[in-house]
């Protein structure tokens, strides 16, 4: 029998693992992000395009794949 997988990409379901990191890491991420918003939206004298939990939500669904990176 051959294998499938090699050469291809295989999805896997995120396990319960993947969902408490990125609760951690969206958690940390929310103070920061807020910061950073607040900062852009004095500096620049109007409202950046995205408010500080999307920003938040954003830098964990970047970081968060990349732990689970082989």
């Amino acid at each position: 029998m051959s294998d499938q997988t090699a050469g291809g990409h295989v999805h896997r379901t995120p396990k319960a693992e993947f969902y408490v990191y990125f609760v951690l890491i969206f958690l940390v991420a929310v103070p920061l992000s807020l910061l950073a918003w607040a900062w852009t939206a004095l500096r620049h004298q109007r409202l950046p395009v995205h408010g500080p939990l999307a920003r938040a939500w954003l830098e964990a669904k970047a970081i968060t794949p990349a732990i689970f990176r082989p």
